[in-house]
């Protein structure tokens, strides 16, 4: 029997600590029971973010932060790797699941990436209803930083920002899948970082840039989206592994490589996920913590935190 499997990631700022390991661990599984059922790799990518966007714990979809005017702007993009078809939305308003949205636009429109308003008018003619997803300790959170920020205090997220020439952080889900019958998936979601300008649309939207899948391999990104979509990251590790680069070894090249070709790279943020379609998987990160997943045909239970940080 073929090997199946599928890797998640729950973001390159949160902790791996039990509650993330749970909830990537869990997003794991349920795409690996879709495809243990013979499910496609399309179908178990965006159950996985599903999964992910109704848990608050993640910023992306229920509990993505709010921006500079206290609205919730999210980016998603999802990619069949049998036949490169992509779909994607950006800055898109008031809707539980935007991985859901996004591969609408993939199956019933002629475009790519729909954005902003044209983005929610869209998931409003399909019948997504209207939801605030917003959590009540997301934006007691985001009150508490603007109190701050009007004070004159420093708020931590916002000094980091600005140490470093304003390059631009934020946390995502992400998924790649490897189904039965060799087909590939891959997909990311994101609620973007708190007081970003309105309008901001980063790397999570844009294929090449946080994602990218073919029948050869997949990746999903966490970071610096300025720098990702600059230097168009996730299609660069995609090309590695299609020569049979092993997906680590991949990720940590095109790392590296992007890295030494900023004037200020301390402190930008890089991490991801990336599979094979022999199932291998690669995780690697510059960060403190990146939760992630991955699950196969070949575990009994999914491994979870098991990549240490770039050396």
């Amino acid at each position: 029997m073929s090997i199946y499997s599928i890797v998640v990631h729950g973001g390159a700022i949160n902790p791996l600590d039990s509650l993330f390991n749970k909830g990537v661990s869990d997003a794991a599984l349920t795409g690996f029971e879709v495809l243990k059922m013979g499910g496609s790799a399309l179908d178990a990518v965006t159950q996985t973010i599903v999964n992910m966007e109704d848990n608050p714990i993640f910023n992306a979809g229920t509990g993505s932060w709010a921006n500079l005017a206290g609205d919730v702007e999210m980016d998603a993009i999802i990619m069949d790797g049998s036949n490169g078809a992509s779909g994607a939305v950006a800055s898109i308003r008031r809707v539980k699941n935007p991985i859901l949205v996004a591969r609408k636009v993939m199956e019933e429109t002629d475009h790519i990436l729909l954005a902003g308003e044209g983005a929610t008018k869209f998931a409003r003619t399909l019948g997504f209803r209207d939801y605030n997803p917003l959590t009540k300790e997301r934006e007691t959170t985001w009150k508490e930083m603007r109190e701050k920020l009007l004070r004159g205090e420093t708020v931590p997220m916002t000094s980091y920002w600005s140490k470093i020439s304003k390059f631009i952080r934020s946390d995502t889900v992400g998924a790649v899948a490897l189904d039965k019958n060799g087909r590939m998936a891959a997909g990311t979601s994101s609620g973007g970082f708190p007081f970003k300008l309105p309008g901001r649309v980063g790397d999570v939207p844009i294929v090449n840039a946080s994602t990218y899948v073919s029948g050869a391999g997949g990746v999903s990104l966490s970071g610096h989206g300025e720098i990702i979509v600059r230097y168009i990251v996730a299609r660069q590790i995609h090309d590695l592994i299609s020569t049979g680069v092993e997906p680590e070894k991949a990720l940590e090249q095109v790392f590296r490589r992007v890295l030494a070709s900023l004037k200020v790279s301390e402190g930008v943020l890089l991490s991801g996920i990336a599979l094979n379609n022999k199932g291998e998987v690669g995780v690697a990160r510059n960060v403190d913590a990146l939760p992630h997943a991955y699950m196969s045909s070949e575990l009994e239970l999914p491994r979870v935190g098991f990549a240490p940080r770039m050396k």
